[in-house]
């Protein structure tokens, strides 16, 4: 699997592989905005994520997620960890593999 120093490194190719959809986190799924699409857990799967440590402050973290839904849509998903981390229901964490 790569590896990146950065989010935005990370992010950018990414995109390049076809992630080009920005995903957003809700409590019981992601949705993509721009084409106003919401998946809930059966309807994506995390095909890579990759952590971030915050460099002077480790709160300051993240975890990228290039995601593939149902219908064939390719995104990126960002989230905080730790104590910043999003609520979400029960079937997203296990399907993001998030600690709850």
């Amino acid at each position: 699997m790569e590896s990146y120093q950065t989010l935005s490194e990370a992010m950018n190719a990414l995109r390049t592989q076809g992630y080009t959809e920005d995903f957003n986190l809700l409590e019981d799924c992601i949705e993509c905005s721009r084409r106003k699409s919401k998946y809930v857990h059966l309807d994506f799967q995390v095909d890579k994520f990759f952590r971030f440590e915050g460099m002077t402050d480790p709160d300051d973290s993240s975890i990228l997620y290039a995601i593939t839904a149902s219908d064939g849509s390719q995104g990126l998903l960002v989230d905080a960890y730790g104590t910043y981390a999003s609520r979400v229901n029960a079937d997203m964490i296990a399907k993001l593999h998030m600690p709850n």
